[in-house]
């Protein structure tokens, strides 16, 4: 694995961690020069991850699953070596949608609600950011949770997480699942409604890892220790509200993300905010499971699962700073 390292995300607030490491040195203070390329959606994460122009990227676990089975393009071996994030997205709908099926209660209830709202409208349009993604999965489990079919009773579509507000303002979309800042960007014009959180269906699941090419990392082994110490120090700050400040504005900068500042802030500040560090580092074996035992249930994927989760890797980078994140309870899966 070079110390020169092309790595991969998109314009969301939770890939904060690779934003705060890059801002504050940390990437150099391990001897790594990581040049950071930002996405314009996560098909070009996959297809330059599945071709070799990025050495590691932001991913979506799902989606690395998928390229390393080989269900989308080249098949790519990948390792992931630890989680970013858990948490932060948001189905949000326009007000019109969000009043007819109310914004409070349990989330079981906000599901069976939605049912009985499509007998009387057309199959609303649902937007997701990739097919092979946390948000498509975690709908499509609250939806059928609700006794909806995702593949009959509403129509599922694939957007870009910057072009979803846009898309929902213009009317093209009734809502939306992604990631903030968007959803408080939709939620700011006028042109949408928080309906449910992702963790309500799944509370503090997991959301973006980081995934390398299994060839790259194999070949420095200490360089990517190296890159798993400084995205875990990176972390911790990003958790910190009294550093919410420094956080939004490395989001913000012109060479980096150009995140709106105000919806950040907010997106900070609300319920859906991201966790980054202790237990939503640890790639647990059990999560991609989970992912993958619902890209079955939905004729996704068949046959055995690659295996791409490497806590120990993770938990060797994590005692050189002298943590013992391992130790914490694992997430809860849903039932």
């Amino acid at each position: 694995m070079s110390r020169d390292l092309r790595l991969g995300l998109l314009r969301l607030v939770d890939s904060a961690p690779v934003v705060m490491a890059a801002a504050e040195g940390l990437f150099a203070a391990e001897g790594l020069s990581v040049a950071l390329s930002v996405e314009p959606s996560w098909a070009n994460i996959a297809d330059k991850l599945s071709y070799g122009a990025l050495d590691a990227a932001v991913i979506l676990p799902p989606l690395a699953i998928a390229i390393a089975a080989g269900l989308r393009g080249a098949r790519r071996r990948l390792i992931l070596p630890m989680g970013l994030s858990t948490g932060g997205n948001a189905l949000t709908v326009s007000p019109d949608l969000a009043v007819r099926v109310g914004i409070t209660g349990s989330a079981l209830g906000r599901a069976r609600r939605l049912k009985a709202v499509l007998s009387e409208i057309p199959p609303p349009r649902l937007a997701v950011v990739h097919g092979y993604s946390t948000h498509n999965l975690l709908l499509r489990y609250w939806l059928a949770a609700g006794g909806i079919d995702p593949d009959r009773d509403v129509e599922i579509i694939t957007l870009p997480p910057e072009a979803t507000a846009d898309a929902l303002a213009a009317g093209t979309i009734d809502g939306f699942c992604a990631g903030a800042p968007w959803g408080a960007v939709a939620q700011a014009s006028g042109a949408g409604m928080r309906l449910i959180g992702t963790t309500e269906i799944w509370p503090a699941h997991p959301e973006k890892a980081l995934a390398v090419d299994a060839a790259v990392a194999e070949d420095d082994p200490a360089a990517l220790r190296a890159l798993v110490r400084a995205l875990l120090r990176a972390g911790r700050p990003c958790d910190d509200p009294g550093s919410d400040a420094r956080l939004v504005a490395a989001l913000a900068r012109a060479d980096g993300l150009a995140l709106p500042e105000d919806a950040t802030l907010q997106a900070l500040a609300g319920p859906d905010r991201p966790g980054f560090s202790g237990a939503a580092s640890v790639p647990y074996p059990s999560h991609g499971a989970w992912f993958g035992e619902q890209m079955r249930r939905w004729g996704w994927i068949d046959g055995a699962l690659p295996d791409l989760y490497r806590p120990t890797l993770h938990d060797e980078a994590a005692s050189d700073l002298g943590l013992s994140v391992l130790t914490q309870p694992q997430m809860t899966l849903p039932s």
